[in-house]
């Protein structure tokens, strides 16, 4: 894959070879950040997980310290005053069987997580097929699924994440913006690894954490000691 001239001149402040210690990594990251734009900082964890047996599945989430410098937009199912307690709440999407269409047939996703009350999980189960692929199925480990729609959309508002493992036994996830000061960085990083630590199966044997690489939208990646976790 061939690079641009910005690319090139952030590779070169990265020494490939070594395992940097996550403040000087997350200090790295922010000097090649070189676009026009506010880059994601992405963390990328490869675990010795093995994620076809479901007792070794991580998924969970953690809500960032200093949340994620994005706006995230909110849809919830509910009915009843639970649809009232979603709008006061601050929700930017409440609805119930009368989204299912619109979602399905209009091809409509303007909204970056769902979140559902248990009652109506049977009707958003029929969006399986759409909201599955994008990673926006409702689910309960990830909090994504209560009677407190409240407490759900003020956590996700303040910058709660979700981690999980992909097909790779990878997790990908963003730890904030490229315009966050190290610190505030640092504070996201350390919460998010915390997290994945404790979520650790107990069935695994071997290494938990094998790798871990820290990079910006359009920068290099820059490798993590995973020594201390």
């Amino acid at each position: 894959m061939k690079h641009g001239k910005k690319y090139a001149e952030a590779a070169k402040l990265v020494d490939r070879s070594v395992q940097y210690e996550p403040e000087e990594a997350i200090a790295l990251v922010k000097k090649t950040a070189s676009a026009k734009f506010d880059e994601t900082v992405e963390v990328h964890i490869r675990t010795g997980c093995d994620g076809r047996h479901a007792d070794q599945q991580i998924r969970g989430a953690v809500v960032l310290p200093n949340g994620t410098g994005k706006e995230v937009r909110v849809l919830v199912f509910a009915k009843g005053t639970k649809l009232d307690e979603a709008q006061a709440a601050g929700a930017d999407y409440v609805g119930g069987e009368d989204l299912i269409p619109k979602i399905q047939n209009e091809g409509w996703c303007e909204f970056d997580v769902v979140v559902a009350t248990p009652d109506m999980m049977g009707v958003v189960g029929r969006l399986g097929k759409v909201l599955g692929p994008k990673g926006l199925m409702p689910n309960p480990k990830a909090g994504t699924v209560t009677m407190d729609v409240a407490k759900a959309i003020a956590d996700i508002k303040a910058g709660k994440i979700e981690y999980r493992l992909d097909k790779a036994n990878i997790i990908h996830c963003p730890v904030g913006k490229a315009s966050f000061s190290e610190q505030q960085l640092q504070e996201n990083f350390e919460a998010l690894v915390s997290a994945i630590v404790k979520a650790k199966p107990a069935t695994l044997k071997g290494q938990y954490l094998k790798s871990m690489t820290l990079a910006c939208t359009m920068g290099p990646g820059v490798k993590v000691s995973v020594a201390k976790y």
